[in-house]
């Protein structure tokens, strides 16, 4: 989403409120899913999309690199990230325009030097005795110049390496919390919260140690029978 409002913030001081009403005309649509580790890093995967009704929008498209793979990749490389995949497609069936970044990151906290989130105050940091409290913002979109803000719908899904102990999410989906708005919800911004007690990264499960000494144990008696034989 940050990409998004990035360039719809940059589109607005250069073009004509005219333009920016054509631009807003269809249903636009956020999806940012992210899995971050007990230190910090992680992967996200983003896909956004909205319907493109004709080729004059998709001029204005093209002119902003909203749906440009190399304009998309620009805005989220850095040495912080490490870029997987872009795609960008156009679905006949809904007239609607997509594009789907996956990229991994070496610190969440990292992210707010990337261009693309730079309104996004992610902050990872340390809480109670053994727990992280992680934030993000959302910031607002002004919802004039044609902008219907019920048209508007942003997601956010997180999953953590830890135990949740505390949240603000919208809804949970099994070891998922997701955060669900329309602009009209977002208002003048949304803080996304959550306190975790994050896995130790140094532990090592007990039925490791279990499968371990049993793999020993058959090697011991292949080798004394070998042995004795």
């Amino acid at each position: 989403m940050a990409k998004m409002m990035s360039l719809f913030k940059i589109f607005l001081r250069k073009k004509t409120y005219l333009l920016a009403a054509i631009l807003f005309s269809g249903c636009i649509n956020f999806n940012q899913e992210v899995h971050i580790y007990p230190d910090g890093s992680g992967k996200m995967f983003i896909h956004y999309w909205m319907a493109v009704p004709d080729s004059q929008n998709v001029e204005i498209f093209n002119t902003l690199g909203i749906f440009n793979p190399d304009s998309i990749r620009k805005e989220f490389e850095s040495v912080y990230t490490k870029i997987e995949d872009v795609e960008v497609y156009y679905d006949s069936s809904d007239s609607t325009t997509h594009a789907k970044l996956k990229f991994s990151f070496s610190s969440i906290d990292s992210l707010n030097l990337v261009e693309a989130f730079k309104d996004s105050r992610f902050r990872f940091e340390d809480g109670a005795p053994g727990q992280k409290i992680f934030s993000q913002f959302i910031p607002p979109i002004a919802t004039g110049f044609g902008i219907d803000g019920k048209k508007f719908r942003v997601t956010y899904r997180y999953t953590f390496s830890g135990e949740v102990i505390t949240h603000n999410a919208t809804e949970e989906d099994g070891k998922a919390l997701v955060w669900s708005y329309n602009l009209s919800e977002i208002g003048s911004g949304k803080t996304i919260s959550v306190t975790i007690k994050p896995y130790k990264l140094k532990e090592t499960p007990v039925w490791i140690y279990v499968i371990s000494g049993i793999v020993l144990l058959i090697v011991i008696i292949f080798l004394f029978r070998k042995k004795k034989d």
